[in-house]
């Protein structure tokens, strides 16, 4: 039996309007009227109204319905794959948004005018110039910027100078930025873990400090190296193996010295580093370069120990390392 358009529309969820407007494009056409000219839908049409408000549901254009439910050589996977790739456009488009509000949120802004500061703020951040990245990241002095805008610019960023404008910035935020950058240690692409471990070294806290010892057992040895360079200056005693590693690698070995010399200001230490160099001689198989590196690390190691592996290596075979090893004894004597 027959049933008029306002009771079709109650039983399909559709409005009266929307059904005359499937009726305008051809999707949906009403059986008959009934004798006072209303329209009336037999039960095939109220199927096909389901059909249609499902092809909606998926995302298609009512045009790609009609094609779907009239055209028998229409095939869905193409615009199946075409649906998905738009959906994750959106997705993508409406995530950017989401991040983009609650960074403006963290800010906690007073009113409009410091809504549209850290907006402006954000897309200097995001911007092609990298005069604008890092007038933007030196900003943050007097604009309060959302930290972790700051950890994903930091992590991205390439440009040399704009990379220091925003280490800059993050130290200058206390402990809310380490904990970000501490995921960029873990991160697949190798450029991200080597921004995110000289971004916590340049943050004086205790948490940056607890997390770069974190980072002497992490899987990449460039980020166990740096930690190690800048916990060494900190008094981190565990940092020692690393460093005598790269004084016999030739790897940032002056700055590995210079760390372990810090180091040596505690008496206990310089034992334990001098007994670690001179180990490292011990094989006699170690090359020439590679003695005079230790040698010249041991010309700031206080104690005993250094000072007889100074010794040996005063008669050592290669003549650099014998006359170098020999002025830092005559050098120990002076003093």
């Amino acid at each position: 039996m027959p049933v008029l358009i306002g009771e079709v529309a109650r039983r399909s969820g559709v409005s009266a309007r929307m059904l005359r407007h499937y009726e305008s494009l051809g999707l949906v056409q009403p059986t008959g009227r009934s004798h006072a000219g209303y329209r009336e839908y037999a039960d095939e049409d109220i199927r096909r109204i389901f059909h249609v408000e499902s092809l909606r549901s998926l995302g298609l254009s009512l045009r790609d319905v009609k094609r779907a439910l009239e055209d028998p050589g229409f095939t869905p996977s193409g615009l199946v794959d075409d649906l998905i790739r738009r959906t994750r456009e959106r997705i993508a488009r409406e995530t950017e948004l989401l991040t983009r509000l609650r960074r403006i949120g963290d800010a906690e802004p007073s009113g409009w005018p410091d809504v549209l500061q850290v907006v402006a703020l954000l897309h200097a951040l995001g911007s092609d110039s990298p005069e604008r990245r890092q007038r933007a990241a030196l900003a943050t002095e007097t604009t309060p910027a959302p930290v972790e805008a700051l950890v994903e610019a930091a992590l991205n960023e390439t440009d040399p100078n704009v990379a220091g404008a925003l280490r800059w910035a993050l130290a200058q935020s206390g402990d809310s930025g380490p904990a970000l950058l501490a995921e960029g240690l873990h991160s697949p692409r190798p450029e991200v873990r080597k921004r995110a471990v000289h971004a916590l070294a340049e943050i004086p806290t205790d948490t940056a400090t607890a997390l770069l010892h974190d980072a002497l057992t992490n899987t990449d040895i460039g980020v166990r190296r740096y930690a190690a360079m800048i916990l060494g200056t900190r008094g981190v005693a565990d940092t020692i193996p690393t460093l005598i590693d790269m004084i016999v690698d030739e790897v940032n070995d002056v700055d590995a010295a210079d760390a372990l010399s810090v180091l040596a200001n505690d008496p206990a230490l310089a034992e334990r580093i001098a007994t670690g160099l001179a180990g490292r001689l011990s094989p006699g198989d170690i090359a020439a370069p590679a003695r005079r590196r230790i040698t010249q690390a041991l010309a700031d190691i206080p104690g005993t120990t250094a000072t007889r592996t100074l010794e040996k290596l005063s008669d050592d075979a290669d003549r650099g390392v014998a006359v170098t090893a020999a002025y830092l004894l005559d050098r120990r004597t002076k003093r």
